[in-house]
């Protein structure tokens, strides 16, 4: 036996004990921040509370933060304490100071003291990890995404983009998120791993469970259930970690089987990586590409203006991206006493930088609650982080959406919402689980 397969066999995905609830599943529990954001007294204000975001609440909970306390204090049983940074000067400097503010005790929300190590979601992966070791592990899968390679891989994500449009009905309601966002994201990833192309949407269903609260008829509706299909996630990538160092390629995984970085690795830390590639590679471009659509029938003045000026292509991307921010939130953990924006942390304490509150900064965006898409400075936002952290596939996201609009307004009139989206029931993944529309073509 290899020592992958070994490693993989005697592994024990790390699961919570009976009865455990996630930070997260606690606010949802105790119904914390259910009252609108007006009628809470400062202190009683907790963004974490998956339902604000589900219920698309949240922002005006951020707005007071970001106006009466932007480093923002909550404690709770199972996690402790934690800051909710808010501003994007705040969260700049934090994400740009990693010896201070670090990533290796998890990028989410952790449990109090030593039983952290008991939450799923936190595999030994590269984001969580802090330099020089987070910068040799990330360095060994940076060429996938180099312009070279993405130059190389334009003409097939356009190929795939039509093949998928082609097929959309014209004069029913479908679901764009299932039928368009979930499909592109798939058969990309697909490729960058080399992975079978009929088992694509695997990589989604993973994807999708790693962060996912546990409630009935959901996602996943226990640990248990995350814990099973997890393992099925090792073992498929173990055989292909298998085959890959025999017969490597140039997609991701024989990058990391091959990787001095990497290769020596556990199987959770495989896993670990994979995950966050899988992430990544899934969350960002496919709640963008649902998020756009919404985003533009929101402000049809915007689509009409687009629609008149495809050049407007590209910063239009950057605003839906700034608009949307696919991930609410990255967490990093005091390693020292200090101070922030005058407030005294203390070490160990959690830092929760809310993306997604700092790309509606009126400090740094005018009218941040509107698609513009002209805006002047919509790359400035904050959706891909900053620092040593900042995502590594932003260009590829950028480019699958930019292929994506051209596109779509090379062949429809229109792609008309239908209903509300129903959103990913999360505080971590900003994202949406169905998304109405008819489109017409021209």
């Amino acid at each position: 036996m290899t020592d992958t397969a070994r490693s993989t066999s005697d592994t024990q995905f790390p699961m919570p004990p009976a009865g455990f609830q996630t930070p997260e599943q606690e606010q949802v529990a105790k119904g914390v921040d259910v009252a609108p954001a007006d009628e809470l007294a400062l202190e009683d204000i907790n963004p974490l509370n998956a339902n604000l975001f589900a219920e698309d609440r949240y922002h005006r909970y951020f707005e007071r933060l970001r106006n009466e306390d932007p480093i923002h204090f909550n404690e709770i049983e199972t996690a402790g304490r934690y800051w909710s940074v808010t501003t994007a000067d705040d969260i700049k400097a934090v994400e740009g100071d990693w010896e201070t503010y670090s990533s290796a005790s998890g990028i989410t929300l952790g449990l109090r003291g030593a039983d952290r190590t008991a939450v799923g979601a936190q595999t030994s992966a590269f984001i969580a990890m802090d330099p020089p070791q987070q910068r040799e592990q990330r360095l060994t899968v940076t060429p996938a995404v180099r312009p070279q390679n993405l130059a190389n891989v334009e003409p097939l994500i356009r190929e795939r983009t039509i093949d998928v449009l082609e097929s959309l009905p014209e004069g029913e309601t479908f679901d764009w998120v299932e039928t368009v966002s979930i499909e592109l994201t798939t058969r990309m990833l697909a490729t960058l791993f080399d992975f079978p192309f009929e088992d694509r949407r695997k990589l989604a269903r993973w994807s999708d469970i790693v962060f996912a609260i546990p409630e009935p008829g959901g996602v996943i509706e226990s640990h248990e259930q995350r814990h099973l299909e997890l393992m099925e996630c090792v073992a498929y990538f173990s055989k292909l970690w298998e085959e890959r160092r025999e017969n490597p390629g140039n997609d991701l995984v024989s990058m990391l089987v091959h990787g001095e970085a990497t290769k020596h690795g556990s199987a959770m830390d495989h896993l670990g990586n994979l995950l966050l590639l899988i992430v990544g590679g899934n969350d960002t471009t496919r709640n963008t590409m649902s998020g756009s659509v919404y985003g533009l029938n929101t402000f049809p003045e915007q689509y009409d203006k687009l629609t008149a000026n495809p050049e407007l292509i590209r910063n239009m991307v950057q605003e839906v991206i700034r608009w949307q921010t696919p991930l609410a939130y990255m967490r990093r953990t005091a390693t020292r006493d200090t101070e922030l924006g005058g407030k005294q942390i203390k070490k160990n304490d959690q830092l929760l930088m809310w993306y997604l509150s700092a790309n509606r900064d009126a400090n740094l965006f005018t009218d941040p609650d509107r698609i513009d898409i002209e805006r002047a400075n919509a790359d400035q936002h904050l959706s891909f982080g900053y620092g040593v952290h900042r995502c590594m596939g932003l260009r590829l996201a950028e480019m699958q959406l930019r292929i994506l609009w051209e596109e779509i307004l090379e062949r429809f009139e229109r792609i008309n919402v239908e209903a509300e989206p129903t959103r990913t029931l999360s505080s971590f993944v900003h994202g949406y689980a169905t998304l109405p529309v008819t489109v017409t073509r021209k």
